[in-house]
């Protein structure tokens, strides 16, 4: 195990024991996660599949009148999936979730909270073929946080029909991408970047279940913990922990490679429940800035 990685390890262990202590005094009702705020990607999206599938029936068998059924508590709500409509003109038909509020307008120019057009593709990509999917950034009523949503999507005639599920565990792929911005961020302006990182799960450098953490190498201090600011300036020193007494000579030999990489067990800012993480570690200067996604 290199330097940094036998580092960051230890100092995951001291914190983590530090995190379910602080959890465990809260009582049995905040230790206990809420059961299903957060269902598997797998599940949602097999889920998601069937519903639009029976949405889709529906609507060949009875046409618009299904619109109504669509926009109300029934059938076609399915916990936290529901289905909308668009029609190719952009606007929105029908909606069993939040957005019925909207109902009657054109949503075309509708972005997600990155910006990105994603009813514009959902349109474009329903013109070239008649079923699909598009990925955008959007409010989970369920928890209140922004994370990434898979919608599917069929054409019939000249209505979108469309089911969405939320995506909580992100990707190695997502991880090492937000990792390399919190680098740039890191070397061109430290203090700002600290400052951002530490906005929780709601900024600019968290997208799903993703977060960056910052740990000082000479200072011995969490600087950054986009997941729990109770972490913020802590030394893990001061706990004990069988390595505990490893992590002064670690910190001491510290900087010798620049990347590394570790599994731990870590508890999921999305769901609460202690889980496989893998990290990616990348010092810059005087610190270490690390991000992990969680192992599905």
């Amino acid at each position: 195990m290199n330097i940094i990685s036998a580092l960051v390890k230890c100092l995951a262990c001291i914190v983590l024991a530090g995190m379910l202590a602080q959890t465990a005094a809260f009582g049995a009702d905040s230790a206990t996660p809420t059961t299903n705020t957060t269902a598997s990607a797998e599940d949602a999206g097999m889920r998601a599949q069937a519903l639009l599938e029976r949405a889709v029936a529906h609507y060949q068998d009875i046409k618009d009148p299904a619109l109504a059924e669509f926009s109300r508590k029934g059938e076609f709500v399915d916990r936290e999936l529901y289905v909308y409509v668009v029609s190719t003109a952009g606007v929105l038909l029908a909606s069993g979730g939040p957005s019925a509020s909207v109902i009657g307008r054109n949503v075309a120019g509708q972005r997600d909270a990155l910006g990105k057009p994603f009813f514009r593709e959902m349109l474009t990509k329903a013109q070239m073929n008649h079923s699909g999917y598009v990925e955008y950034r959007w409010l989970n009523p369920v928890d209140n946080k922004v994370e990434r949503k898979v919608a599917h999507f069929q054409k019939v005639g000249n209505r979108i029909i469309v089911v969405g599920y939320y995506v909580a565990h992100a990707t190695p792929a997502q991880a090492q991408a937000l990792l390399a911005r919190a680098v740039d961020a890191l070397r061109a302006d430290p203090g700002k970047a600290i400052d951002a990182f530490n906005t929780l799960l709601r900024g600019p450098y968290a997208e799903d279940d993703l977060y960056v953490f910052v740990i000082g190498l000479s200072d011995k201090r969490v600087h950054a913990n986009g997941a729990d600011p109770r972490l913020i300036g802590t030394d893990p020193l001061s706990l004990r922990v069988p390595e505990g007494k490893l992590v002064q000579e670690m910190i001491a030999a510290a900087g010798q490679r620049d990347q590394a990489e570790m599994d731990y067990a870590w508890p999921s800012p999305m769901t609460g429940n202690v889980e496989n993480k893998h990290i990616f570690l990348h010092r810059v200067d005087d610190m270490v800035v690390g991000v992990g996604y969680y192992d599905r």
